[in-house]
């Protein structure tokens, strides 16, 4: 995964939502290797946008695709809880800038069983990756 394909479908995203090109409700099953399923359905009108945008730039049938979705909607939902994020997004009137550490921390993290990012290791990835590249 790279973090410009992030950054492209967060700005994709956002082209949707000012569109108002608010997708159709998606649903998604994950099959582990125990044999445990995982479902998640995507029915909020955002969520359901970001998820037609990322559809639209990389195809959800693919595995890059299904990872760029999912990485995206874990950094929106990181980004919301977590206020120690805020220093890395310019928000601005004509939308949100995100830090390049960022992205790319974001593309790299493993995504937890529930398809998010656990915060402390996410924000200890982070921090490396800030101190290794100013």
């Amino acid at each position: 995964m790279r973090g410009r394909d992030l950054d492209r479908a967060w700005h994709m995203a956002r082209e949707a939502a000012l569109a108002e090109a608010w997708g159709t409700i998606r649903g998604f099953r994950f099959r582990h290797a125990d044999g445990r399923e995982t479902d998640l359905v995507l029915a909020d009108r955002d969520a359901c946008c970001w998820v037609g945008a990322v559809d639209r730039l990389a195809g959800l049938g693919s595995g890059y695709g299904l990872s760029l979705c999912l990485r995206l909607l874990a950094l929106v939902d990181l980004l919301a809880r977590a206020p120690w994020a805020a220093d890395l997004c310019r928000l601005a009137h004509d939308g949100a800038e995100l830090d390049p550490r960022l992205l790319r921390t974001a593309a790299a993290a493993p995504l937890s069983e529930a398809a998010g990012f656990d915060e402390p290791t996410f924000r200890a990835a982070l921090t490396r990756a800030i101190e290794a590249v100013p």
